[in-house]
């Protein structure tokens, strides 16, 4: 449980530091824009690549993968039919915001060191990273960008768009040189390791800003809106992994590692595409506030129910 509780210190510590850069005026709300943008154009695709290209592809070619992929699916599904009617009006772009914050887990610079604490093994998220930086992406980044262009929507566009991004860019240059298996030169592989070194720092400084320089978080009129968000996203998303994984013969640690897994709290990435799209900043960053939070407990008592009926 020390190993949870270190993932999350470490994050708040960071945005800490972002928030008290703003109070004290050293940054302000357009360090907070040009640091995002850096993450979404250089570190976040840099990060990626590195990320991919040292994922051992038969490792999350697994019921797993599949168990997140309908998990994701479902919640976002849930989420669509309540906006419908309860924000009815909404763009596009607000709904794609609101439906990543319901489903798309942080399951990077959180999800890595919970599955080596808690699961034991970093392989166990892999599956889900693979899903979300693979599938879920290019997919939702090809939406943001005809959103962000008002252009109707056509397959040739769609693909166009999402093989142009740099976020997709990243993660597909880092699935081929695993699949490959290319061994990158020192000279070649080095500034990239260390420009995907400045991603998670960057997101979190940037949203450590916005904490200070914006509204107070899951107040006024996007209270509600948050805090349904939230249910989905630390309530509802892990009880439908646990039902998914159980439906698909999961059992023991892999569906321990699913059900975990959809606990954890609302990705960084997504504040990072609000702004880079200028949909929903405040909802996003109150959304991966509050659920960060939330998804403590829940984690905690996930592992302690596991332990408790199954001696995982």
């Amino acid at each position: 449980m020390v190993g949870v509780l270190e993932g999350f210190a470490t994050i708040a510590i960071i945005v800490a530091v972002g928030w008290l850069l703003a109070d004290r005026r050293v940054l302000d709300e357009s360090a907070q824009v040009n640091l995002s943008r850096l993450a979404f154009h250089v570190a976040s695709p840099a990060l990626l690549l590195t990320v991919m290209q040292r994922t051992s592809l038969d490792a999350v070619l697994s019921a797993n993968l599949v168990t997140s992929l309908i998990s994701f699916a479902l919640v976002v599904g849930i989420y669509l039919a309540i906006a419908r009617f309860r924000w009815a009006g909404g763009t596009l772009g607000a709904r794609l915001i609101g439906s990543l914050s319901a489903a798309y887990v942080n399951a990077g610079n959180l999800g890595i060191p919970i599955a080596l604490y808690v699961l034991g093994d970093v392989a166990w998220v892999a599956p889900t990273l693979l899903m979300q930086l693979l599938i879920i992406t290019p997919v939702y980044m090809a939406l943001f960008d005809t959103d962000a262009r008002a252009e109707r929507p056509t397959l040739g566009r769609s693909l166009r768009r999402m093989f142009s991004n740099p976020i997709t860019l990243g993660a597909v240059a880092g699935l081929l040189i695993a699949v490959f298996d290319i061994d990158l030169p020192r000279v070649v592989a080095a500034p990239i390791d260390l420009l995907g070194a400045m991603a998670v720092p960057s997101m979190l400084v940037a949203f450590g800003i916005s904490l200070r320089r914006g509204p107070r978080p899951a107040t006024g009129r996007t209270a509600e809106h948050v805090w349904t968000i939230v249910v989905l996203k630390t309530l509802l998303m892990p009880a439908i992994a646990l039902g998914v994984g159980l439906a698909l013969g999961l059992h023991g640690e892999a569906l321990f590692a699913v059900v975990v897994t959809a606990a954890l709290p609302t990705a960084q990435n997504i504040f990072t595409y609000a702004v880079r799209y200028r949909r929903e900043v405040n909802l996003a960053r109150d959304v991966i506030f509050v659920s960060t939070f939330a998804s403590v407990p829940v984690i905690l008592g996930i592992a302690a129910l596991f332990h408790w009926l199954v001696g995982v």
